[in-house]
This record gives structure tokens, sequence and C-alpha cells, in this order.
């Protein structure tokens, strides 16, 4: 049988027609919704289906029903609706509408079993979503209230519910808030004016990873052309698990109509359980606050984020042919490549109906731990950058993109053409200006796919040894099969040019050349709202005649996560 045809004030909550209408012909989002929290409904027109009569009558059944809907006779719209289903329709949309009618009928968990049927339709989702939300509110269920709210909130394809969920979540945790004050309090904090509102989100995952070369070992022997001696090195590749661990939490204050200010804190830690792996256990933390503004209107959209960003990363600089630790001249260096990064960032974005740009910029002083024996990789990074978003349809876009970014660093000395690296020589300086292409088309609602690509050019401003052109080659890809399972793939190939550098720093080994090809996989399973199963794969091969370069890795990692 043929899927109905879904009406034009229905195809305008999917993003056809902002200023669509609701049953009741009103606007589709309340401008007062602080004062009273309305649900979300749509309407079909559908046209029958070529086919039998018993069709048609389904779709004028419930076409009928819509019609008492509007005129506040709920029972009687779910008397059609029914009757619609016994004649043969089973569609999302009729148990959307049959689940707001319960709703608007005081029969709530009738309303929730119908919403939640409806919610497995990745159209209908985020409106059930809502409605789900408000349906929970009414039977007093907060907790429950606010998880579908939060579903509501964080998504994108619909800024006018994400608006409004945050409105109900900002309601819901303020009256709990009064709540658990004493009347007294109460009554000596009641002002007239609105109270700051704020957000707290949090997720945490952690499971088990497979890793079949932890030291990104070299799989072949080599001589090591970049000592004197020209000794015959044979690397050892080292396989094992890790328990992989990721945590991040958020805190929002929404004290003005467009702005908010937060602070934030990620962690992701690699544990490896093998005692001769714990060399490439590593850590990293991040620290950050600042604040987003976000204004939208009909057909516009600004964002301007800024932040001050901390992170210090923690780990072990070792031997990457056998997983030791790295020793020079006697002394242990195993600190070497640990750091602390900070400073700030701030970006923006304008967008129009089909035409959108921004901008970025990024300055980072990155400090790394003292060495005395080998020069320190201290350094400063500065990025500025600017993109520019052309949506040719509702489903196919094309993205330009510019940046430009240096790595100054302090005390690391530059090469000379020679390949060697005099310790007086002035510090290391690199020029990177990359311009890229991105392309995106929409197969269906849960289908897209894009191709990608970036040319970067890095300059070596001592004497240009190590400069390079690097074209890099990418494709993605995300599929939604339901509203609790997602997959998406990436591939990406870079090859390396380099002008003057040679394989070892040796002119002997010729010039030095790279490729490298990184290949993702990864898919989430939603076991409820706060639980899912994510399973990763990650594919790393790197060639060169520069042998200590090249390498193949794969890693594997299932993991749990929990999100607030």
């Amino acid at each position: 049988m043929q899927a109905p045809r879904i009406c034009a004030n229905y195809l305008a909550w999917i993003g056809e027609n902002p200023r669509s209408r609701n049953i009741f012909g009103k606007p589709n989002y309340p401008a007062r919704l602080p004062a009273r929290l309305a649900a979300l409904f749509l309407l079909s027109c559908a046209a029958p289906p070529p086919g039998t009569a018993l069709a048609a009558t389904a779709e004028e059944l419930f076409a009928d029903g819509n019609r008492l809907f509007r005129d506040d006779l709920y029972w009687a719209a779910l008397l059609r609706y029914r009757e619609a289903q016994e004649a043969g329709m089973d569609t999302p949309l009729l148990q959307y509408n049959a689940g707001v009618a319960h709703y608007k009928a005081g029969q709530h968990l009738r309303a929730r079993e119908a919403l939640v049927n409806a919610s497995r339709s990745p159209t209908l989702e985020i409106h059930a979503h809502y409605n789900l939300g408000l349906n929970a509110l009414a039977m007093g269920d907060d907790e429950q209230a606010l998880a579908w709210f939060r579903l509501a909130r964080d998504q994108a394809r619909f800024p006018e519910i994400s608006a409004l969920a945050v409105t109900a979540i900002a309601r819901i945790q303020r009256q709990q808030a009064e709540e658990q004050r004493p009347v007294m309090q109460r009554a000596e904090a009641a002002r007239p004016e609105p109270k700051p509102l704020g957000a707290f989100t949090f997720n945490f995952a952690a499971g088990f990873g497979s890793d079949d070369n932890a030291y990104r070992t070299p799989a072949d022997s080599y001589v090591d052309l970049s000592d004197p001696n020209l000794p015959v090195v044979t690397p050892v590749v080292q396989s094992g698990t890790y328990v992989p661990l990721r945590l991040a939490a958020q805190y929002t204050v929404n004290s003005f109509e467009n702005e908010s200010f937060f602070g934030a804190y990620r962690y992701v830690g690699r544990l490896y359980q093998d005692e001769l792996l714990k060399n490439a256990d590593e850590h990293v933390h991040e620290l950050s606050f600042g604040s987003e503004y976000r204004k939208l209107a009909e057909e516009t959209e600004r964002v301007i984020y800024s932040a001050f960003t901390i992170a210090q990363r923690d780990g072990t600089y070792y031997d990457r042919d056998n997983g030791g630790i790295v020793v020079v001249d006697d002394a242990d260096i195993g600190a070497r490549m640990n750091y602390m990064r900070y400073g700030p960032e701030i970006w923006f974005r304008q967008s129009f109906e089909r035409f959108s740009f921004g901008g970025r910029g990024k300055g980072q002083l990155w400090n790394y731990e003292n060495t005395e024996t080998v020069p320190e990789y201290d350094h400063q990074y500065v990025s500025l950058g600017l993109n520019a978003q052309y949506r040719f349809t509702r489903t196919s876009l094309l993205r330009v993109t510019a940046d430009t970014y240096q790595r100054h660093f302090g005390t690391r000395p530059s090469y000379e053409l020679d390949g060697t690296q005099p310790i007086g020589n002035e510090p290391v300086r690199y020029d990177y200006l990359d311009l890229g292409v991105s392309a995106r088309q929409r197969v269906t609602r849960g289908f897209w796919f894009g191709l990608n690509y970036i040319r970067t050019d890095r300059r070596d401003r001592h004497v240009g040894y190590n400069d390079y052109i690097r074209n890099s080659f990418g494709a993605d890809f995300h599929l939604d099969l339901s509203w609790r399972f997602d997959l998406d793939a990436a591939a990406i190939y870079e090859v390396y040019d380099y002008a003057n550098a040679f394989a070892f720093h040796n002119p002997a080994a010729g010039r030095k050349t790279m490729e490298r090809s990184i290949g993702t996989v990864s898919a989430t399973l939603r076991l409820n709202q706060n639980f899912s199963l994510v399973g990763a794969y990650l594919y790393n091969d790197v060639t060169s005649n520069d042998a200590r370069l090249a390498y193949n890795r794969s890693q594997f990692e299932l993991n749990l996560r929990w999100e607030q």
C-alpha cells in the first residue's frame, strides 16, 4: 500500500516552512510559553492512496478526527482515530495525533503509550519527545519530564522546539529549587524580576578496548640511518586490552534572554591492563569556561561562542620500537611529551535561510615538561579561520573553509637543508595554510553522506627544510535506522609532499615520503533515555621511507555511556 501523502503544514514542522501554523491555526512556537506550556500538534490532510475503499475510509475517519480535535471534542476525536486504525490505518502520525488527544483528554497513560510509539518515527521523534515531557509533567513525574525535555533540547533539527524545551526544563528546575527552600526564605527572596536559569549536563562512558599495536611500532626491521653506527633495529609489535574512559560535564547559566555562561570539564583516558603496556597509558584533562550568545529570528540565526580553556596531558614518552621509556645520555626523559596548554578561543556563525558564514580564532601557550638533555617542545599556537556554506536545496550543501595557523617554538632548534639540527639555530617556526571544501547530500531524513578535501601548506620559516604540501581526501556518512540506533563512518587518505626533508634526516636516504590512511566506524544503540551502548573501530596505516614513522594499527572499543 502506498504511504499517505502528508500535507504542507506537516512538512513545515520538518523544515520547509518556518512560518507554519498548528492545528488551531496559531503559530507553532507560542511567544508566552513561560506562562503556559503548550503541546505541539500535527495535522494530516493526506489524500487517499490508490487502492481499496477501505483505505479511503480510514483517511476520511482520520481527517474527521482532526476536525473534531480542532473543535476541542477530544473524546470524539479519539473515537474517530480508533475507527481509522480499525479500518486499516496504522501510521506514526495517527499514533502521534491520538497521543496528543489522549493528553488533552487527561488520559496520560494512554497518551504516553501512543507518543512513545510515534517517537520511533525519525520525522516525529523530536515533537513526540517534547509532548512526552508535557505528559509526564501533567502526571506529576518531574524527573521523567526532564528526561524527555532534555532529548528535545539536545537536537539541532528543530531549534524552536529546543528553545521551548530549555524553557520547560528551567521552569521545572526553578520550581524544584523553590520547593526545597524554607517558607520564610522563599518569602524573603520573592522578587518580581526573573531569576537566572541554570542547566547541568553530564555524560560518562567506560568499557573495553582492544589495541593490536599499542606503541605504533613499525612492523619490519630496518637500518637506522639517523645513527652513524647504522644499527639494525628489530621492532617488537605489542598488543593488548585497555579500559577507555570518557567524562564530560557542563553547567550553564542562562541569565539573559540570548546569552548563557558556562563552565565545563572533560576527561579522556586510556588505561592498558598489561603491565608491559603501561607506558601507553594516557590521560587528558580539560577545563573551560566562557559564554555563548544565540539569537534566533524567523529565517536567521546568530551564534557567538567564546571560552578560555586549560588542558593537561599526562603520558609516557616511549620508544616506539619496543615501548620502553626513552633515555638520552643516561637521563630518563619519559615525561618529555607531557604538557599544559591554555588560552582563549572565539568563533561565530551567522545563518540565513540558505547561506551562512562564520569565523574563528584561537591563541594558546603549550608548556611541556622541562628536560635538560634535549630541547623542549614549548611553543605558541595562534590560528584564524573563515568558513562559508550554501544550501542549494533542503538536502544538499557546499561548505568552504580557510584557516591559517602558526606554531612558534621557544628553544627547539631548526633544521638546516642538509638535515642537521645545530643547537645554536633559531627556534622552529611553522606557518600553515589550510584550504578546504566539503559537500553534503541527504538521501533520506536519516541518511546523509559527504565528501571532503583539504590542502595544507606548511612553511618552515628558517630555511624551508620541513616544508610540505599535504592533500587530504575524505568521505563520511551517517545513518539513523531508528530513534534507538545510528551508524557513523569516515575515511581519510593523506599524501605528504616534502620539498626538502630527508628520510632519517640523512641525505643518503633520499627525500622523505609519507602517506596515511584513517578509517573509523561507530554505532550507537540507545537502551533508554540515559544509557547507550557505543561500539567503535579505528584503523590507522602510515607508510613512509623513513621506517621509524611507518606503522599499522587497529583499535576496537565497546562502551556503556550514561547521559544526563
